[in-house]
């Protein structure tokens, strides 16, 4: 069931419901949100089975809260923002895992033109992402939401992130001017 045209009170009477322990109520905020935490999840470029873990802790976090949600209108801007903070862990976790040196290096093919590309294409990510997160809260979370795979209407990225449809493409551009603007003063334009 995709987010478009929900009903608040229903969101919310399904939210109070789930809270109770109304399995159906939470089921169905699965199926309306569902596609909304995968969205926010696969833009962080996890590996599958560390999505499939963002996922189910992202649900597990609202189970656990779900008595103590302040709008429950707006659960899927919570549903949103605790996916982001599942994938941050995660990815955060992965760092520490990650081969040493001397490993990656016998892992190199021998063309450098690959190993060129890749280490350009890896510090372009690198300045990207970091640039990324020096934008205020609410950017970081449209932004990524917009780039999700598969994209998400703007209907529903209206519901998840409580902001009004006509409000989203001007936002959008802000954001995006803000992210220029930390690219251009790290040196990277075009």
């Amino acid at each position: 069931m995709a987010t478009v045209g929900i009903d608040r009170a229903k969101v919310e009477a399904n939210v109070l419901a789930a809270a109770e322990g109304d399995q159906d109520a939470f089921d169905w905020l699965v199926e309306c949100y569902g596609r909304l935490v995968w969205s926010v999840i696969r833009s962080h470029g996890l590996s599958d089975a560390d999505a499939h873990d963002a996922f189910q802790t992202t649900w597990l976090r609202l189970v656990e809260h779900l008595d103590r949600i302040r709008e429950p209108r707006a659960v899927g801007g919570w549903l949103a923002s605790t996916s982001r903070h599942e994938s941050l862990r995660l990815l955060r976790h992965a760092d520490r895992a990650r081969p040493t040196p001397e490993e990656q290096f016998d892992q190199i093919e021998d063309a450098a033109e690959t190993v060129d590309h890749d280490l350009i294409v890896a510090e372009r990510d690198t300045q990207l992402w970091d640039a990324l997160n020096e934008l205020g809260e609410r950017c970081r979370t449209l932004l990524r939401v917009l780039m999700a795979d598969p994209p998400l209407s703007y209907e529903e990225v209206s519901q998840a992130l409580d902001i009004p449809i006509g409000s989203i493409g001007p936002t959008r551009g802000r954001c995006l001017g803000q992210l220029r603007e930390h690219l251009r003063t790290r040196g990277i334009t075009g």
